[in-house]
């Protein structure tokens, strides 16, 4: 056996421990992994001012999906419910079983996460997923991405490309080398990721209440240039919007 398939099983021993240390969860196939309460860093003060402030928060306890929802577990929701497939539920590339599910608004996302119990992240809880506590730039460390820890797109905005090995979305059990600490994948590329939270400001008291309100995109994707793919770079997305080939979402669930 190379070094490189020992390091190659050695990360998929780690991850599968660190997955088998959550909660197995209502979703086959996609356990929710336990995030502790305590401090973390939430923004930071060298980016963009909507990231902007740096603030060290106490943390409330929480369990994240490991992956990000495929199409399968998405079709399993919609035969259960009859709720509308996933636009690209039939695409060639993006419609496979195993790839994140794509082609959904954030109503259709809501749905589902409440349909199992759970809901989609807050900001909060996304950063501290893929930021661990120390406010991390990447869930792994400070290492710029590469094609070992994501799925990305070129280096000029926004096209796509096979560097990574896949031209479009990858499988959700991919990229093990992108792990965060507590062996969640996928937190940054692939698939942007839906949040619960309307945009707004840190700064601000409140998000608006209009019903038109963007909600929040976080992790970047496939298609996305290295200035999108950091844990705090934040999308403000029209949440009535299914026809995005790049925005995908995973569910949490609070714990007491």
């Amino acid at each position: 056996m190379s070094t490189s398939d020992i390091c190659a099983t050695a990360m998929l021993m780690m991850v599968a421990f660190d997955a088998a240390a959550g909660d197995i969860g209502p979703i086959a196939g996609n356990p929710l992994i336990e995030i502790p309460a305590g401090r973390f860093v939430f923004g930071r003060d060298d980016g963009p001012t909507n990231e902007r402030p740096r603030r060290v928060l106490e943390g409330r306890p929480f369990a994240i999906n490991r992956t990000e929802i495929t199409n399968r577990q998405y079709g399993r929701f919609v035969q259960a419910t009859g709720h509308r497939p996933s636009f690209y539920a039939n695409h060639p590339l993006l419609g496979l079983d195993d790839r994140p599910v794509v082609g959904v608004s954030w109503r259709d996302a809501d749905a589902f996460c409440r349909h199992y119990g759970l809901v989609l992240p807050s900001e909060q809880q996304y950063e501290r997923a893929a930021r661990g506590t120390r406010g991390a730039a990447f869930p792994w460390g400070e290492a710029a991405p590469d094609e070992t820890r994501a799925n990305s797109g070129s280096d000029a905005c926004c096209s796509g490309d096979a560097h990574d090995g896949y031209p479009m979305t990858a499988p959700a059990q991919s990229f093990l080398g992108g792990a965060s600490s507590e062996g969640i994948l996928n937190l940054i590329g692939n698939v942007w990721e839906w949040t619960r939270d309307r945009y707004a400001p840190y700064d601000s008291e409140a998000a608006a209440e209009s019903a038109v309100a963007f909600r929040v995109l976080r992790g970047g994707s496939w298609n996305s240039d290295p200035s999108h793919l950091t844990t705090t770079y934040r999308l403000a997305y029209d949440p009535e919007f299914r026809f995005s080939a790049n925005g995908g979402f995973r569910c949490v669930r609070p714990v007491p």
